[in-house]
């Protein structure tokens, strides 16, 4: 096997500040992750694999150039973290891949069997693709060079897997090792450095687009696929000041990294059979309009009750008619409901509620109350789901409400500050990706429903 580069998430600087990571019980999860980096390292390096530690002083995108400047065939790269939450009960280690890759699939895989193995009190949330993050994506999966994956340990915030991470962190670095070692099937000496490299050559895979193949090829890069950037263009997606896009050069031709389109509404998915990226543009909504919390919705009433029952099943019994009272309350008011029911999945982490807020509160937006000492509470679900929509209603637009007011802060909001998703931030949640975090979700509604 080649190099293995060794990150721990956070610990450098963002915006001129020093990030933590999470803090909880005395402990940062930088220093989890600094820690249990090191013993990785040095588990690796007794087994004569080469494993490269990343700065711990430097920025994510400063990470990602640290990688892959020094990249070399057959390195792979792996990132630490320790996750947290308001719900103290939450716990289990998760393995994120790169979306629509099986091989990085398989990877994730063994490196999450070795450590459930070697540390199996820790609980198996399993290996899932970086869609199903809160943003949507994982910059550690898609813009480094190597194959990546980015590992949640355990949370930070739940006593027991902090007391495995800071306790048992030999056992867990050794699980890890094991699983990097797995992850390529062998412990061989690293791959002697050359002098000037060849130049690179990468085999060449289709490209399905709507159901029908495309005259070019597109590439296979380390496991990713690559398509023209000509492309994106006939998709209608405007690349030229996105300065986040992976390019790669290749034989006099411009490439994308395929997966990097999600977030311009194009599904991104991989045909093993005809070794084909498939790329699908059918949602009816022009780029741009697809965040505008004013609006109608595209989904169905069973097409949101399956992407809930995906993520918490439980939900559907507590809450039979959720999707009927967002569809029926949005539409009334003249706001998207699959923004507002996707919103509502955030806030209450799918029916499931935390921080201070109980089922039986019907409170689905995260709402506070008039006085703003408590969190609000309504009468019946219809109830809760009508303050929601109204409360995104006085964001979104001027226009007066069509039912009488539930929501108790209604009359605090500057009417109309917000007709995009992206507005949210800062104002419904203190976070600065909030609604990056809603459109993720959006996203991933309209893939299950072959929306998009």
């Amino acid at each position: 096997m080649g190099r293995v580069f060794l990150s721990a998430g956070h610990g450098g600087f963002e915006n001129g500040q020093i990030d933590p990571g999470v803090i909880a019980g005395n402990t940062t999860e930088a220093a989890v992750a600094i820690k249990i980096r090191d013993l990785v390292a040095s588990s690796l390096r007794t087994r004569q694999v080469e494993a490269l530690i990343v700065p711990d002083d430097l920025s994510a995108a400063q990470t990602l150039n640290w990688i892959n400047l020094r990249y070399r065939a057959g390195d792979i790269a792996i990132e630490l973290h320790a996750e947290g939450t308001t719900n103290p009960n939450i716990r289990g280690t998760t393995a994120y891949y790169i979306a629509n890759n099986p091989q990085r699939q398989e990877h994730a895989d063994r490196v999450l069997e070795a450590l459930l193995r070697k540390v199996p009190q820790l609980q198996d949330r399993g290996a899932k693709p970086d869609t199903e993050t809160a943003t949507g994506s994982l910059l550690f999966c898609r813009g480094v060079i190597p194959p990546s994956v980015w590992l949640e340990i355990g949370f930070l915030t739940n006593p027991d897997d902090r007391f495995l991470m800071l306790n048992r962190r030999q056992d867990v670095a050794e699980g890890i090792a094991d699983g990097l070692i797995a992850w390529e099937g062998g412990t061989s000496l690293p791959d002697p450095i050359v002098p000037v490299p060849p130049a690179p050559t990468y085999p060449t895979i289709g490209i399905n687009v709507n159901g029908q193949m495309y005259e070019g090829s597109g590439l296979l890069v380390n496991g990713n696929s690559f398509i023209p950037v000509d492309l994106a263009d006939s998709l209608g997606v405007d690349l030229s000041n996105a300065a986040n896009i992976r390019r790669l050069r290749y034989r006099n031709v411009v490439y994308i990294k395929a997966v990097d389109l999600r977030d311009f509404n194009i599904s991104v998915g991989w045909n093993n059979t005809s070794r084909a990226v498939v790329l699908r543009s059918i949602l009816p909504i022009c780029v741009g309009q697809l965040d505008k919390i004013m609006g109608h919705g595209n989904s169905t009433e069973v097409q949101l009750m399956i992407f809930l029952r995906n993520t918490n099943a439980a939900a559907i019994s507590a809450f039979p008619e959720i999707a009927k009272l967002y569809r029926e309350e949005a539409s009334v008011e003249g706001v998207n409901y699959d923004i507002a029911f996707t919103q509502m999945c955030l806030e209450t982490n799918f029916l499931r509620f935390g921080g201070g807020i109980t089922a039986n509160s019907n409170n689905f937006g995260a709402l506070g109350s008039a006085t703003g000492d408590r969190p609000a509470s309504f009468a019946s679900a219809r109830e809760g789901v009508r303050a929601h929509i109204q409360h995104l209603k006085a964001y979104a637009s001027t226009e007066p409400l069509v039912q009488s007011v539930e929501d108790p802060r209604f009359r605090f909001i500057t009417r109309g500050v917000a007709p995009l998703v992206g507005q949210l931030d800062g104002r419904w949640s203190a976070a600065a990706n909030y609604g990056a975090q809603i459109m993720a979700l959006v996203r991933r509604l309209y893939e299950s429903a072959s929306l998009l």
